[in-house]
């Protein structure tokens, strides 16, 4: 049964009528809409549980296999290794470092979620042969211990307790942690090793390992000292600078000691205006104004969400609970309807109907206040007030455990399977990316439909990094996720347009990639990007003399080393191409110059059987 709407909850927006002239495929796509839309709407207003996420490593007689939550890395190769290992505590952490150490074997550290896009988890080369020297170590029964040191203000933690655990630990003893990432699928020492962020310009900033006041890690080291050994970095250290975040390529992470406050509550609305053009002019004062501030844009619907996020005193009234609503367990029939719909409208070439698709979306989204409820069990209107261990971050699909509905992108079912590139732009740089966008978007708005039917682009703010891979001044975040085709030969629809951005943000402005996200791409040159790179170089030969933690993988990432072009390299984003051959001409994309950034080289469709150039220089 349908609950009754309480008296201040909003209407349903519809999408205007004129939104884009569908044709013949009218009703088809609103067909789609109608039973997608109908099915969101019974799951938002019901409590649904679901399949809990698989652990990424499987293992066999013939070795193990590591996968990313998604099921697929970058170039669909799997990682292999020949043995994984569990330790429980620091003593079998640092036996485990020194029994691969003593065998000459590779290590990477894994976690029990493994949300990392790019390949730094895997251990082996190119070759299946090369997993024959290596080993895994899980972190994932690493995760009972949490001292909260209340006259010091600050928590150490395992380096496996996952970051709800830590949270409602803090949070239960009477603080908060000041930041963490939106996602709550990661571990104490996951997140703090790729740079995970929330978004602040206040205090010591959004990114977690800002508010790292010690590590402990376990390293390699000489026969007399047992091949392994424990550092303790404290504050005055200059090594953890390098550790805070690692890439996790120095060592084992045991234990992380992070800043902690008193707890507080916080204050969320969300402001929705069809006005996108001074996003440019207010993106500033917004972050300063706001401690928790973020901004949402969907070009395609000329919309911009403003994120008001404030800390309020802890006796004002409300018990709010932030349940984003792309993390909330879904029905796995909507999932999989929802691909199979974005599949459809892909190889009908039917950009009209990713427009239907987008305003249906942004108009949901903007119905249950993007999954803010209220006294935590449904939205009733703004502001929406709660403790900071329930606003911070969210992941409620993480601890479904009914069979019939899992998180939309789980491998197991036919859902969503989507890219996420994430550029990291210095502040003063950020609003000519965002004029350079626009004017791409004026050129025909609806070819940004698909990346509004996932989340726009998402903007948000993190402070300047005393951390060697930090950011050097404070920045600008933007996120935004698009349609991965399950076949890797096959082309997207509007690809040319995403890929300009892409290289708009990281070649023009220069922007730094999101180390756990992005295509190869977005990683080219990035060792030039850091002023103090060559420190952390120094820090690593220092721990891992013997590179013991590095990877061909986690080497190409760290220099940012461009991959062999071959044939449709450039659709998955394993090179930029410079050929026809390196798109799909034989399905009508070839490599053209973009629109308005002309050194730009993407793969675009042409109904002509003349390709635009063989070559491109």
């Amino acid at each position: 049964m349908i609950p009754n709407k309480p008296k201040n909850f909003p209407s349903t927006p519809s999408p205007p009528s004129s939104i884009f002239k569908m044709g013949g495929s009218h009703r088809l796509c609103s067909q789609i809409l109608g039973f997608i839309h109908a099915l969101q709407f019974l799951c938002s207003i019901t409590t649904v549980y679901g399949m809990v996420p698989q652990s990424p490593v499987e293992c066999s007689s013939s070795g193990c296999i590591l996968r990313n939550s998604y099921g697929a890395w970058g170039d669909r190769r799997d990682c292999s290794a020949l043995n994984v290992t569990y330790p429980t505590t620091e003593e079998q952490l640092r036996s485990a470092v020194s029994y691969a150490v003593r065998n000459n074997l590779k290590v990477k550290v894994v976690t029990k979620f493994s949300h990392t896009i790019p390949k730094l988890a895997c251990p082996q080369g190119s070759s299946r042969a090369s997993a024959g020297a290596t080993l895994l170590i899980s972190t994932e029964k690493y995760d009972s211990g949490i001292e909260i040191d209340a006259a010091n203000m600050a928590v150490t933690a395992d380096a496996g307790v996952g970051l709800r655990q830590l949270i409602d630990a803090v949070e239960t003893g009477g603080f908060s942690l000041v930041a963490a990432p939106y996602w709550e699928g990661v571990t104490v020492a996951g997140v703090i090793s790729t740079g995970a962020h929330g978004s602040s310009w206040w205090g010591k900033g959004g990114s977690v390992h800002d508010h790292v006041l010690a590590i402990t890690l376990v390293v390699p080291a000489s026969r007399s000292e047992g091949y392994a050994k424990v550092l303790r970095l404290e504050a005055q250290d200059p090594m953890l600078n390098a550790a805070k975040l690692s890439l996790g390529v120095l060592g084992a992470i045991s234990k992380v000691k992070l800043s902690i406050e008193h707890r507080f509550k916080r204050s969320i609305r969300y402001d929705f205006s069809e006005k996108d053009d001074a996003i440019e002019d207010v993106y500033v004062e917004h972050a300063k104004k706001y401690e928790f501030a973020d901004i949402t844009w969907y070009p395609s619907r000329h919309t911009v969400v403003y994120r008001y996020d404030s800390r309020v005193p802890l006796n004002a009234s409300g018990d709010g609970v932030n349940d984003f609503i792309g993390f909330q367990p879904n029905s796995i029939l909507i999932s999989e309807s929802v691909r199979a719909a974005e599949k459809l409208l892909e190889s009908t070439r039917n950009t009209n109907g990713k427009c239907l698709t987008a305003a249906t979306t942004l108009g949901f989204k903007r119905f249950v206040g993007n999954g803010l409820k209220n006294n935590g069990q449904i939205f009733s209107g703004y502001p929406v007030v709660g403790y900071q261990g329930t606003m911070q971050t969210s992941g409620s699909c993480l601890y479904s455990t009914r069979f019939d509905t899992s998180c939309a992108w789980d491998p197991r079912i036919k859902g969503l399977f989507f890219y996420e590139s994430t550029a990291i732009f210095p502040a003063s740089a950020f609003g000519d990316f965002v004029r350079d966008v626009r004017k791409l978007r004026d050129l025909k708005p609806e070819n940004f439909c698909g990346v509004d039917n996932y989340n726009g682009l998402l903007i948000r703010f993190i402070k300047a990094s005393s951390a060697y891979l930090g950011q050097p001044e404070d920045s600008v975040v933007v996120d935004f996720n698009y349609y991965r085709a399950n076949d890797p030969s096959n082309p997207r629809l509007n690809q040319d347009l995403l890929e300009e951005v892409e290289q708009l943000a990281f070649f023009k402005y220069g922007a730094k990639p999101h180390w756990a996200k992005n295509r190869n791409v977005a990683f080219l040159g990035v060792q030039h990007k850091y002023p103090k790179f060559d420190m952390f170089i120094a820090a690593k030969q220092k721990m891992d003399p013997q590179n013991v933690f590095s990877s061909e993988w986690s080497d190409a990432i760290l220099y940012g080393k461009e991959s062999e072009k071959v044939d449709g390299c450039a659709l998955e984003g394993l090179c930029i191409c410079s050929e026809d051959r390196h798109c799909s001409p034989q399905k009508g994309f070839y490599c053209s110059h973009g629109l308005v950034y002309n050194e730009a080289r993407v793969c675009r469709y042409s109904q002509s059987s003349m390709s635009p150039s063989s070559t491109i220089a």
